[in-house]
């Protein structure tokens, strides 16, 4: 279900500066290993997928079988044992229940609750269990990129989930294909793991480092975050580009290189409208896919606006074409 090449950073976080969330340099507890029962209530199954920090399970909810529910299945998402044995992990992985629990959107992942096994101290939160393929999945089924209405009907329930998060004041912070994915009842973008709020919103809750941090995946993260600037909405604006041009045309729209190499390169002075993208969305995900912050002059509601716009009819397009 989350899947990453990426090996976690040997430091976990900064956190806020309040004195409650000052982190601690070095591990000062050691945390046992993952109960196959977690609570006396939530048995563990198998594993579904491992991240940078932390990995998903399968589990059986004990209560909710008892009482009779045809499908007591959850997903349960901890982190993994380097991660948890650093004194501010349980605030960390509380951060992620609590900006990804904030959006009621109907495309992204739904969670249950936020709890501590008392035996073992590992905390973790339970979630639906999503079935389905991935993106980048869905992508190796589709070398040349998906047919334009297969795109929209990918393309549109994602921008509507960025659009809501950015909207709640939420960033993600690590969009890519593997986040994403294909659900039975509908699209579903999860892993806020290196997400957080905006400027100003739940300002008490614990916040990662990106100097000391860099989980993200280089090649969709965008120019300022490997240059250890904050993290943004036109940040996540890139990554979304990224994944929007791969889906059109099955490539990577800078060769699978992070932005600092293409940039250096002037891979942007070459890029090429996808073929089965219509003319009047390129100009809006050009504008996502810029290198410097400052030209990435687009949101997410406008990035949607751009792709739910009906395409020109023939005589608009003609007359587009005539001089004066």
């Amino acid at each position: 279900m989350i899947e990453s090449a990426q090996q976690p950073s040997s430091v976990l976080t900064r956190l806020a500066d309040s004195p409650q969330h000052r982190v601690a340099n070095e591990k000062t507890h050691r945390v046992c290993e993952l109960p196959e029962l977690l609570c006396k209530r939530y048995k563990i199954e198998r594993l579904l997928g491992v991240g940078g920090m932390g990995a998903v399970y399968r589990a059986r909810d004990l209560l909710r079988e008892q009482y009779g529910d045809p499908d007591p299945y959850i997903a349960i998402k901890t982190l993994n044992e380097e991660f948890a044995e650093y004194p501010d992990a349980s605030a960390l992985l509380y951060t992620e229940f609590a900006l990804t629990s904030r959006l009621r959107h109907g495309n992204v992942i739904r969670l249950h609750a936020f709890d501590i096994d008392p035996a073992s101290q590992r905390a973790f939160f339970t979630m639906e269990e999503l079935k389905g393929p991935t993106l980048d999945q869905l992508l190796e089924q589709h070398p040349d990129g998906l047919p334009w209405l297969e795109f929209r009907s990918v393309a549109l329930p994602l921008l509507e989930a960025l659009t809501c998060a950015h909207e709640m004041g939420v960033l993600h912070g690590d969009l890519k294909p593997s986040n994403v994915m294909l659900a039975r009842d509908g699209l579903r973008l999860f892993d806020f793991g290196l997400g957080q709020p905006l400027k100003g919103l739940l300002n008490s809750l614990p916040r990662l480092s990106r100097k000391r941090i860099a989980a993200w995946t280089p090649r969709y993260a965008a120019l300022e975050l490997l240059n250890g600037e904050p993290l943004t909405t036109v940040s996540d604006i890139y990554g979304m580009a990224c994944i929007l041009y791969e889906l059109s045309s099955g490539i990577h729209p800078y060769s699978r290189l992070t932005a600092k190499q293409a940039k250096a390169m002037e891979q942007d002075k070459t890029l090429q409208k996808p073929a089965k993208l219509p003319a009047h969305c390129w100009p809006a995900l050009r504008t996502a896919l810029a290198f410097d912050k400052e030209n990435r002059e687009i949101d997410a509601q406008r990035l949607l606006d751009a792709f739910t716009a009906p395409r020109p009819s023939l005589l608009r397009r003609i007359c587009s074409r005539r001089p004066g």
